[in-house]
């Protein structure tokens, strides 16, 4: 007696790599069809609303198909990759989809003797191995198809229905279309949004890969025509020719480029506006003497206990920050709306801001409050490092506290930064530069910055805002401070 075997590819979805996020753009795939895979090993890099994350597969086995190529933005939950896993999985039917079909027939049949079933391997429990990913157990049985009887389809799941739950509708062929071309390809919310608008699916022309038809191909077949331009008699008398318009200078002859908002990008804009139209932004502004950090600056360069570190001004701002909040800690807190309750947090999470290629990211420094000066240069570093390289995973931009943006390296003076979402400040730098500047009663050129500070209003007040910004000002006018004040 032996037991069937399931030759069906294993589908691996697109996980969750973050919190709660819907949607991923495949940046980079580092396997073919017919590359062999390990469990374990990176099949592609893929883009979130918050990082650049690499997805393992967590199986073994020999690439079958590529679901969606370079650059597509996929939702969480939707088959990106088949692999026929080595050996074949447990089936969870006793006979194979020939002898399903033929099931109506044998059923007019006469009755034969009842024979002893062979057993039937019971499905292994599927184990995520990722974040969000992983199918859950389920009874639920396979809608058969218009046309085809109901015996002719297996009433168990099977990996490509699993698949049709998570948006892939209709059955599919190799290529990726409907099969028998009767049902337009569409996913569930665009099925529902083309329901909505009372718009009928087989009507409309497809956009997206393979035929699938996109939210923006339902809102084309939806918008209001152009209305025709009213008829204007000729006039009685000659009209004057026509004067041609000036040209306008254009970059290698064209007059627009369209950028995509997605990924970071998209991200970005979301919290911004949230953060702009959700809490009262206040900002103050000082300009201060930074001569003697920038001599200090040069001095730690040259300390042993900081050698193979980034050793730069950052570095000391984020240290008087750090002293500043030590001293007014109300000032490293969080609105929550829903509780109505100000959180004072008592760790700081200090982001850095960074423009990376994919667009602003703000990822943090856990527990900066706790390190020693050499930890915190060791801890800028990577962090700058990565940023750069593009490998910010989703958790280090995660939970942050409080903000320094250093426009300065831009050449800026100053400006009004907005909030990171959750957060109650932002620290704005300014570039350090010779300015003239009265020391000791005389004019001299100082090395002079203008700080910048928003703090959300609902939380932080003028005074208790004055207050962090003047200490971050004065030790960095007098650096040591960072001994007196800590």
């Amino acid at each position: 007696m032996t037991t069937m075997t399931d030759t069906s590819p294993r589908e691996f979805k697109m996980p969750d790599v973050g919190e709660g996020l819907t949607e991923a753009e495949i940046l980079k795939w580092y396997v073919q069809p017919g590359d062999t895979v390990t469990d374990g090993q990176v099949v592609c890099e893929v883009e979130t609303a918050k990082a650049a994350v690499e997805l393992p597969i967590p199986y073994d086995g020999v690439v079958r198909a590529l679901h969606f190529p370079e650059g597509t933005t996929v939702d969480v939950g939707t088959s990106i990759i088949a692999v026929d896993v080595a050996g074949g999985a447990p089936a969870s039917a006793p006979a194979s989809a020939p002898a399903a079909t033929a099931a109506p027939a044998e059923a007019a049949a006469p009755a034969r003797p009842a024979a002893k079933p062979e057993p039937v391997a019971k499905k292994p429990e599927r184990k995520p191995v990722l974040v969000g990913y992983g199918v859950a157990e389920s009874s639920t049985k396979r809608r058969p198809r218009k046309g085809v009887p109901a015996a002719a389809v297996p009433a168990e799941d099977t990996l490509y229905a699993a698949t049709a739950i998570q948006g892939v509708q209709g059955e599919l062929n190799g290529h990726g279309h409907a099969a028998g071309g009767q049902r337009p390809l569409a996913k569930p919310p665009v099925r529902k949004l083309a329901k909505d608008l009372g718009v009928d699916l087989a009507t409309i022309t497809p956009s997206g890969p393979d035929g699938v038809i996109t939210r923006e191909d339902v809102h084309a077949a939806v918008a209001p025509p152009k209305a025709p331009e009213p008829m204007v008699e000729a006039p009685s008398a000659p009209a004057a020719p026509a004067v041609a318009p000036a040209p306008v200078a254009s970059y290698d002859g064209a007059r627009e480029t369209r950028i995509p908002v997605k990924g970071v990008r998209k991200a970005t804009a979301a919290a911004m506006v949230g953060s702009a139209f959700t809490a009262p932004h206040v900002t103050e502004f000082v300009t201060v003497d930074v001569t003697r950090t920038m001599k200090l600056v040069e001095e730690l360069k040259q300390d042993k206990e900081l050698a193979g570190l980034r050793v730069n001004p950052l570095l000391l701002i984020a240290k008087a920050l750090l002293v500043a909040i030590r001293r007014h800690p109300d000032i490293n807190a969080s609105w929550d709306e829903a509780a109505q309750e100000i959180v004072v947090k008592h760790y700081v999470n200090l982001g850095i801001a960074a423009a990376t290629p994919r667009g602003l990211i703000v990822p943090n420094i856990k527990d900066a409050h706790a390190k020693t000066l050499p930890q915190l240069a060791e801890s800028l570093g990577e962090l700058v490092s990565t940023a750069k390289e593009g490998r910010t995973s989703p958790a280090a931009m995660q939970g942050g506290t409080v903000t320094i943006t250093n426009v300065g390296v831009f050449g800026i003076d100053t400006g009004t930064p907005i909030l990171n979402p959750g957060e109650s400040a932002i620290l704005a730098v300014g570039s350090i530069k010779p300015q003239p500047w009265v020391h000791k009663g005389k004019v001299k050129p100082r090395q002079v910055t203008t700080l910048a500070l928003s703090f959300d209003h609902r939380l932080v007040d003028g005074e208790l805002g004055s207050k962090v910004l003047a200490d971050v000002a004065a030790i960095l006018e007098q650096p040591k401070r960072l001994i007196t004040w800590a």
